[in-house]
């Protein structure tokens, strides 16, 4: 039983269709990770280990990761930097076999690092869906010049297809900064206008928005409503963001 229980505001309990929240992994030893999930665990849906963190460390603590996340009932994935390494060696079939091994449930797939074809970066999807895994896929460019040149039609468009080939989630690609990608602008302000043309146009269940900020968690949740999905959460900030979801804090307290 929690302590004053009676006062919180009452969230959907996990397995949850919405009100995600995504939490990266940037290499924590097991039992670090263990200890933050026995407190925090509940409030974690999915886990990247990030970028390519997974060949800098051994199988077994890999693997033993892994299976603690899912004790939690936490999805943990690997992050789409590994699986653009894999592509670039042409390593796909290896890929999901490790993947596998290692009892990963999901894979993200993305093309924010390197170019792939969207018609090819839509097999992949469909190709890991076949393996078994649950994909979930970034849209947008971790380098800020190029994805400027993204329009937000290009966008929606990349979106839409990659949903059709078998993503059940969308990242919207913000980096771990959060500042200076896709919707977010230098000072790492939310550019409200993008993101209302995107949700008038994608469904919004389907959207994991990366927002490693406080500023930006608030802007969302006052935005969207505490059932919003969010992503690149520190795992520094895991109970700062339910308080924030369940109107704890003075950013969102009677505010939602």
């Amino acid at each position: 039983m929690k302590s004053f229980e009676f006062l919180s505001m009452d969230r959907e309990e996990k397995p949850r269709t919405q009100g995600l929240t995504m939490v990266l992994d940037k290499g924590l030893g097991l039992e670090t990770a263990e200890s933050l999930m026995n407190i925090s665990g509940e409030y974690v849906d999915y886990l990247k280990f990030g970028w390519g963190t997974s060949i800098v460390h051994e199988q077994d603590i890999i693997k033993s990761k892994v299976e603690m996340y899912k004790s939690h009932d936490i999805v943990p994935y690997t992050g789409g930097t590994l699986f653009e390494v894999a592509y670039m060696k042409n390593k796909l079939d290896e890929f999901f076999t490790e993947a596998r091994n290692l009892g990963f449930p999901a894979i993200e797939i993305s093309d924010g690092s390197t170019s792939i074809a969207h018609d090819m970066k839509l097999e992949c999807i469909e190709k890991a869906k076949d393996e078994g895994f649950r994909v979930l896929s970034e849209v947008g460019k971790k380098d800020p010049n190029l994805d400027r040149n993204l329009t937000l039609d290009e966008r929606i468009k990349q979106m839409d297809d990659e949903l059709d080939a078998g993503s059940s989630l969308i990242i919207v690609e913000a980096r771990e900064g959060g500042k200076n990608i896709g919707i977010f602008d230098k000072s790492g302000n939310a550019k409200e206008d993008e993101i209302d043309y995107i949700l008038d146009r994608v469904d919004n269940k389907k959207i994991l928005w990366e927002a490693p900020n406080k500023d930006q968690q608030v802007f969302f949740i006052l935005k969207l409503g505490n059932s919003v999905n969010l992503g690149n959460i520190s795992t520094d900030d895991i109970t700062s963001l339910e308080t924030l979801r369940r109107g704890l804090r003075g950013d969102t307290l009677g505010k939602i």
